[in-house]
């Protein structure tokens, strides 16, 4: 259940006050924009492993829909930003999650069968219920630029849809 702690992590970092930027300061458009696209990076890695070794055909398909929809995010992020012409700004936040989703990766890679398969459904449910979290609570509610907000918003819907896939999916792997 390492994703259940990077996900407790995030949400503690947050909720503690914590911001890409000095401690106590909002996030900056750029800093926001880094987090969310992380956050998408991060999902995408993790289904890129389900790829690789499941062979429950409704956890490929839940991984398939990851990497085209988050893929599909990070694209729109990128030429939002590039309109703006606003450079992401990696920050602690950004460097975190990476992190610990380094060593979900690793732990993930360990497991096989419907051990992972399992381990892989619940910890996108802990991952999503996060990332959705901090859309609502800090990222979409800090970031300034309407065109952002408007992008984070989308990405929240979609990403609610993920989180109750993913419900569905770790309920039937029991």
């Amino acid at each position: 259940m390492g994703i259940v702690k990077t996900c407790a992590a995030f949400a503690a970092f947050l909720l503690a006050g914590g911001s890409a930027g000095a401690q106590g300061a909002k996030p900056t458009d750029p800093q926001i924009a880094h987090i969310a696209y992380t956050a998408g990076v991060i999902d995408i890695e993790a289904a890129k492993l389900a790829l690789g070794k499941s062979k429950n055909k409704e956890v490929i398909a839940f991984a398939k829909d990851m990497v085209r929809d988050h893929t599909a995010v990070n694209q729109k992020a990128l030429a939002l930003v590039k309109k703006l012409n606003v450079t992401p700004e990696d920050n602690d936040t950004s460097r975190s999650l990476a992190q610990k989703a380094d060593e979900e990766r690793a732990t993930l890679s360990k497991l096989r069968g419907p051990a992972f398969d399992k381990a892989y459904a619940e910890n996108e449910v802990a991952y999503h219920k996060t990332v959705n979290g901090a859309l609502e609570t800090m990222l979409i509610p800090d970031a300034s630029n309407p065109e952002l907000k408007d992008l984070l918003s989308t990405g929240l819907k979609i990403f609610q849809g993920h989180q109750e896939h993913a419900e569905h999916l770790a309920e039937a792997l029991k």
